[in-house]
């Protein structure tokens, strides 16, 4: 089947016997064109299926109104509700998101940030895998003032917008609740702690357990947010000896497969182990019993990551004078940490 030659301004204007420029300002709804015509010229586009080339305009304004998205995964609940933050922001704003992510690599996360680049994107927002070292590949965008905002899983020390929480200190609450519980030995199962989310984390555990004169036991380290490291993680934690009668655990799925192995086992929580988690997922209502954890609000970290890039994007003196903002995080208690059970 042939397929139909695309529609321009020229069509219009030649079937309405008016110019090419009069056809693009009535298009562009400019006022300066007398309205009954605006709405003929409307009316006949939408008549011939003409479609506006936004792409061609944007080059045009050297801005294509549109954001690169770059995540370390797409399975997570917490990523599902940031994305949605940034959408409900960029969209009010009249900008469109283009989505890719890394799947903790490295090289991937490389390939994408430099696809992203070359869509000429008018910002980026991302959030780093397990394996990143270093930020060259970043680098493009900062030469060429294209702003960058980094979310969740940032790197300190570069010079950039960041949107996160106190990791540090919503690790030091999740220790303390536990041993306020009644926790002497006290294990952390975390993720790489070359990245900042888990370094914070496992500082805060630390000093916790310092500030309460008690022994740091050894630090678990998952090599992904599968089911199957969170059980090879809870299989090491049952093979310690004494058993751990708490575990800090520093993202809700793991937690929740954690207590999953731990029950399989005939490990009572929280009697025998009680259990802290993190980030508020949806599995943290699910699993039984409930899980304590601590709510990282992903809807308002995207919305203030997508509100400070368009604050970078439009040259806002208020935005582009904060270069890290701290979303407030807090600990929920439910029945997995619960050994003083409350009158």
């Amino acid at each position: 089947m042939k397929e139909k030659k695309e529609i321009t301004i020229y069509d219009i204007a030649q079937k309405l016997n008016l110019s090419s420029a009069t056809i693009s300002r009535a298009l562009n709804d400019n006022p300066a064109i007398n309205k009954d015509t605006r709405k003929r010229v409307q009316s006949t586009a939408k008549e011939l299926g003409y479609r506006h080339n936004a792409f061609a305009s944007s080059l045009r304004k050297q801005a294509t109104h549109t954001i690169g998205v770059l995540v370390h995964e797409l399975n997570s609940n917490f990523i599902t509700s940031v994305l949605a933050g940034i959408e409900k922001v960029t969209t009010a704003a009249g900008f469109d998101i283009l989505i890719a992510h890394s799947s903790e690599s490295i090289e991937k996360e490389t390939a994408n940030a430099s696809n992203l680049y070359h869509k000429r994107v008018d910002g980026l927002i991302a959030s780093l895998s397990f394996e990143t070292t270093n930020l060259d590949h970043f680098k493009p965008y900062i030469n060429k003032g294209i702003p960058v905002v980094f979310f969740d899983r940032v790197e300190e020390n570069f010079d950039s917008p960041k949107v996160i929480i106190d990791n540090y200190k919503a690790g030091y609450q999740a220790t303390q609740h536990l041993i306020e519980q009644g926790c002497k030995k006290i294990v952390l199962v975390t993720a790489s702690l070359k990245r900042n989310v888990y370094f914070q984390r496992h500082r805060g555990y630390k000093d916790a357990l310092y500030d309460n004169s008690l022994k740091e036991e050894k630090v678990v380290t998952i090599k992904g947010l599968n089911e199957q490291s969170g059980r090879e993680a809870a299989l090491q934690v049952i093979k310690m000896k004494p058993l751990p009668d708490g575990i800090f655990v520093t993202n809700d799925f793991t937690a929740a497969v954690c207590i999953q192995t731990f029950k399989e086992y005939g490990i009572r929580i929280p009697e025998d182990i009680a259990v802290v988690g993190f980030n508020n997922d949806v599995v943290s209502k699910i699993v039984e019993p409930q899980l304590t954890t601590i709510n990282y609000p992903g809807m308002e970290i995207g919305e203030n990551a997508a509100r400070s890039l368009i604050g970078h994007i439009k040259g806002d003196l208020n935005m582009t004078q904060i270069q890290t903002i701290i979303v407030k995080s807090e600990l929920i208690i439910r029945d997995s940490s619960l050994k003083k059970k409350t009158k």
